[in-house]
């Protein structure tokens, strides 16, 4: 029997068929981390919290992957199959900025600030017919409706 599993331990969990981020933050300067990290690069303090991050957030930076990349770590089609996709950063309010394959990679309907949420992204399928996913960000219903200001 397949299923859906992470590309990754310990980067984000699938809970109720939808993706959590896990980060950590600082117990002396609440300084927030993805992924997760023992020790705060802002005040060097070695004590940490594991935490979920947030599900949402803006798009700060973001640009089109436009050809294949090197393949392994890449799990995707190379070759004629490959398809171009968005690579961002999105802010994740009062936290962190975290980077993140986009599900769109068309720019007319990228724009930074725009929001966005995070979702689950088919990479592969692997030897036991598991689907294997990553987390990705996705325009928010409201963005793509135009309700975005």
């Amino acid at each position: 029997m397949s299923s859906t599993v992470a590309v990754a331990d310990g980067i984000f969990n699938i809970v109720d068929g939808a993706p959590v981020l896990l980060g950590s933050r600082c117990t002396n300067c609440d300084n927030h981390m993805f992924p997760r990290q023992r020790g705060c690069p802002r005040c060097m303090f070695d004590q940490q919290e594991d935490i979920e991050l947030a599900t949402t957030g803006t798009l700060w930076s973001w640009t089109v992957q436009a050809f294949p990349p090197k393949a392994p770590p890449y799990l995707g089609p190379v070759g004629a199959d490959f398809e171009p996709y968005g690579v961002g950063y999105v802010e994740l309010a009062d936290q962190v900025r975290v980077e993140a394959r986009l599900t769109e990679a068309d720019p007319d309907k990228l724009k930074i600030g725009m929001e966005m949420e995070l979702v689950l992204e088919h990479l592969t399928t692997d030897d036991d017919g598991n689907d294997v996913v990553t987390y990705a960000f996705a325009p928010t219903a409201a963005t793509t409706s135009g309700d975005q200001s």
